[in-house]
């Protein structure tokens, strides 16, 4: 692995860790074991590292979230996008965690967040309208938008929501499982008969994924 790359994953991890906020280029530095002059020579500050990483988490969304196969069967393709979520929201959870802030201090960041925001509701458009091909749900045209939102909203802002009613003020990955199962949630008041037993299935088991990883810790 490059330094560069190094870089990039230390401060994904202390970022993660203690918080975007209190982490400077020098305590990266210092935990890799190089000077900050090491540092600059591949990034100019920390909001170029951050840039960086919001590249990683924008390719990690182009690659996993490609429109459903209509050939194929659909439960499986939603769960390889759910556990792709997990994956994002594990490995990005600092950016989830305070998102507004770090928007609010880097303007080129958050156009480039905007952009790729309005590329990710499509992407979800996408996925709705391949449950409602498979008639796993029913839904009106006029509500495909709106559910997109509501799907994002909720990934975007459980990280900090759990971390805010949790008295250590601290995530889990047993937390990532229970947004997912939320995730779920929100499709099926849209589903009945078969679609509904499916998604009833795939509730359980993130459910006991999450179970699962709750076990592995204790």
């Amino acid at each position: 692995m490059s330094t560069k790359d190094k870089i990039i994953q230390t401060s994904i991890a202390l970022f993660n860790q203690y918080g975007e906020r209190t982490i400077t280029t020098n305590h990266i530095a210092s935990e890799m074991g190089i000077s900050p002059g090491n540092l600059y020579y591949h990034f100019k500050n920390k909001e170029d590292i951050l840039r960086h990483i919001f590249g990683l988490y924008k390719t990690h969304l182009q690659d996993n979230f490609t429109p459903m196969d209509k050939n194929l069967d659909v439960m499986p393709q939603l769960a390889g996008y759910l556990d792709s979520l997990v994956e994002l929201m594990w490995r990005f959870n600092f950016f989830y965690n305070n998102l507004t802030d770090i928007l609010s201090r880097d303007k080129e960041l958050k156009a480039q967040y905007l952009e790729q925001q309005t590329q990710l509701v499509e992407q979800v458009v996408a996925v709705i309208n391949g449950l409602k091909y498979a008639e796993v749900i029913v839904i009106d045209e006029s509500d495909i938008v709106e559910l997109a939102h509501m799907v994002k909203l909720t990934v975007s802002f459980w990280t900090p929501y759990v971390k805010a009613h949790s008295e250590e003020s601290t995530l889990t990955k047993q937390d990532i499982f229970g947004g997912i199962v939320k995730v779920i949630l929100l499709f099926k008041p849209y589903s009945h008969g078969a679609g509904l037993e499916q998604l009833k299935q795939l509730q359980q088991e993130y459910s006991n994924k999450q179970l699962e990883v709750a076990q592995a810790v204790a």
